[in-house]
């Protein structure tokens, strides 16, 4: 079937992809983003060094392999604009620019070794990526299974919802005290302040709040796995219900949730296994983690019926309420163990960026609702106002 050029529509999943993936690179290449010092030297002064005494074939691979994805995704976020031999000199572009401004600042970097191998390797990395997927970018954005699935599953404005639902199974990798509980930046950035900063803002609170004890007595009102069932079933159908929400009303809702539910779940048990140092594969799994599944599962199946209004505000309810507790609630003496089991050394960039999705996927889906909240707010008003309008001297007329 011949593609006219009408029919060709540019990505705006491949967009976000593309961002979404320069923003790994930039943190892989640049973490843990402190002890900043200089050498004296330029940050470009890496291109005229000799090659790496020591070479491994690993290295190499490695930063070849990690920028393939990239040039993949250049030559998929420009179409159709551009298309063929003109994306893949963008793709090549692209990631040796890119790679090379990050290889400069890490220059500056006491962690980090600035090298012209390096660049080479993952300018060569974006060139293969972008010329394997050139010849197929029309099969995929323009005919292929995964287009026609997306429109005729999804609505055409739910890029967004599909990407973070596609980033849930990863915000759930990295421990918590309780299972799906992130969120928790609040709270650690509470016990990381200066006793006397605390002491300064809990100055400003009214003494009857006692704020101090609220932890303690919230705890006391139910049992830890009554707890962990409520913040992992609230969490899980918050995700359930985003990643339905902007489905078509033909779409197999409960067939997706049942496959982002079992994603999900394997992807928790695969990471705990590689990187629990006890092979406490499954140490997640408490009675209250597995009710609370079970909980949060039903209740994401049974929402289906209900109007799309509906279900976003159970969601944004949902997630309200695990935060507060996951910034609440104490955490239990046995999660020490549990991270202290994780082995944070091992593939150290990626865990630190798991963490950081565990703790901002909860805000950035709890913004998506109240912003499309707000937005159907205002499209409603909007048309009250019109028919109001349109019914001239007669707007009390009953309905």
């Amino acid at each position: 079937m011949t593609i006219k050029q009408w029919q060709r529509r540019p990505s705006a999943f491949s967009r976000q992809a593309l961002g979404a993936y320069m923003a790994l690179v930039v943190y892989g290449s640049l973490y843990p983003f402190s002890g900043w010092r200089t050498l004296g030297i330029g940050p470009f002064a890496y291109l005229g060094d000799p090659l790496p005494q020591y070479i491994t074939v690993f290295d190499v691979v490695t930063n070849v392999i990690g920028y393939m994805p990239l040039g993949a995704l250049i030559v998929l976020a420009l179409y159709p604009r551009w298309r063929g031999s003109i994306a893949v000199c963008a793709a090549l572009f692209g990631g040796a620019l890119l790679s090379g401004t990050m290889e400069a600042i890490q220059t500056y970097l006491p962690t980090r070794v600035a090298s012209n191998l390096d660049l080479a390797a993952n300018a060569f990395g974006a060139l293969i990526g972008g010329m394997l997927i050139a010849p197929a970018t029309s099969a995929l954005l323009d005919r292929g299974l995964l287009r026609r699935m997306r429109f005729a599953w999804f609505e055409r404005d739910a890029a967004y919802v599909i990407g973070l639902s596609a980033l849930w199974p990863f915000a759930a990798l990295f421990p918590s005290p309780y299972l799906f509980g992130g969120g928790d930046l609040p709270r650690v950035l509470w016990d990381g302040l200066d006793p006397a900063m605390q002491d300064a803002i809990l100055a400003w609170l009214p003494a009857s709040w006692d704020i101090e004890t609220w932890p303690d007595r919230f705890s006391a009102l139910l049992p830890d796995d009554s707890w962990e069932a409520l913040i992992t079933s609230s969490n899980l159908f918050a995700a359930l219900v985003l990643a339905t929400l902007l489905t078509r009303q033909r779409a197999p809702r409960i067939r997706l949730m049942i496959l982002l539910t079992a994603g999900t779940l394997f992807a928790k048990a695969a990471a705990s296994f590689m990187q629990s140092r006890a092979g406490l594969t499954f140490d997640w799994a408490t009675d209250g983690a597995l009710e609370g599944i079970g909980i949060g599962f039903v209740a994401g199946v049974l929402s289906v019926t209900l109007p799309r209004a509906w279900r976003a505000a159970a969601a944004g309810a949902a997630l309200v309420v695990a935060l507060v507790l996951a910034n609440l609630l104490p955490v239990n003496p046995y999660f020490d163990i549990v991270l202290a089991d994780w082995r944070q050394g091992r593939y150290l960039h990626f865990n630190g960026l798991l963490h950081w999705l565990a703790w901002m996927w909860p805000y950035a889906a709890l913004g998506w609702l109240a912003s499309a909240a707000e937005h159907a707010f205002i499209a409603w008003r909007r048309a009250r106002r019109g028919k109001n309008d349109g019914n001239g001297g007669h707007e009390h007329r009953s309905l």
